[in-house]
């Protein structure tokens, strides 16, 4: 197991490297300048550029920028908050939207196990119908639609909850976001869950769990459920990213003072720094959640394991 997670550590950790490599590149061939100002002469220009290196071989900005990473520094913001360093900027931003986004990833996947264990053991009823519609609004309506519906219902008209978010009161206000991001993830793992519970319950061995005498919940959760939940799995890392990175829209909209809305602002204004900085933090929680994922392959089925590992040996 330890060889088995080693190996996955190391890919990750040159994924990582390769992806910050084709995003510096990516930035330094796109048209424009972190100077855009009308006001800045051709000279001033010239100045902030060898102020902030930006002068220099690409492949010196690359090796430096890459070292000041690793030590946790992303450099400074030339527009949105001149000279003021990134992680300042991000202090208090990533904690509201890793919030955000967690309880949008708790709240989807707790209902959408739910609808599919519900759906699946009540084949063709009202609940096995019920269940998949939710599942396809969820799939089909962007979150946006599901946001600007929350917040006219439960914000405008019943006033049940605040439109915009207050960080006097981060909980409240965070509760029609967190719907709203949560009901493509739901509708995703709702009906993956159905299918992978419906095939496991047709199986052979659940046929043999139920005549040595095993019954009830023990045989739901211990058999069925355990051998559904590596494709749930396989569905749910990406799910959880995209969940995480869905949040832009929904801060937009509910003005969420996270990640998202300062990606968008960093992208229009050309501050190249936040916009690498924030997208290597998008790519690195995507790296590590797909981390997770296959190592709890491996716990959870030690044949993929020991699968890949006659692979590589091979």
């Amino acid at each position: 197991m330890k060889k088995y997670i080693f190996k996955r550590v190391l890919y990750s950790i040159v994924a990582i490297l390769v992806l910050l490599l084709l995003l510096f590149l990516m930035l330094e061939l796109m048209p424009g300048s972190p100077f855009n100002d009308d006001k800045l002469s051709q000279e001033q220009i010239e100045i902030l550029y060898q102020k902030y290196g930006l002068d220099q071989p690409i492949i010196v900005r690359y090796f430096k920028y890459l070292f000041n990473i690793i030590r946790g520094d992303f450099g400074v913001s030339y527009n949105i908050a001149s000279n003021v360093p990134i992680t300042d900027l991000l202090q208090n931003r990533v904690p509201t939207s890793i919030r955000l986004g967690g309880q949008a990833v708790f709240l989807g996947a707790a209902i959408g196990l739910f609808l599919g264990l519900v759906a699946a053991l009540k084949h063709n009823t009202i609940f096995d119908t019920i269940a998949t519609i939710i599942s396809v609004l969820g799939v089909s309506l962007p979150s946006y639609v599901f946001a600007l519906a929350l917040s006219y219902m439960f914000g405008s008209r019943l006033g049940w909850f605040p439109i915009l978010y207050e960080s006097a009161r981060p909980f409240i206000s965070s509760v029609l976001p967190t719907i709203a991001l949560s009901m493509f993830s739901m509708a995703n793992i709702a009906r993956f869950t159905r299918t992978e519970m419906l095939e496991v319950l047709r199986s052979d061995y659940m046929l043999l769990a139920e005549s040595k005498g095993i019954s009830g919940p023990k045989l739901i959760i211990r058999h069925a459920l355990r051998n559904a939940l590596i494709p749930i799995i396989t569905v749910l890392g990406p799910l959880i990213v995209n969940t995480m990175t869905g949040s832009l829209v929904i801060e937009k909209i509910f003005s969420i003072p996270g990640i998202g809305e300062l990606m968008v602002r960093s992208i229009q204004q050309n501050d190249y720094n936040v916009t690498i900085a924030l997208s290597f933090i998008y790519s690195l929680m995507y790296i590590g959640i797909m981390l997770v994922v296959d190592i709890l392959y491996g716990i959870i089925d030690p044949r993929i394991r020991l699968s890949k590992e006659d692979n590589h040996e091979s």
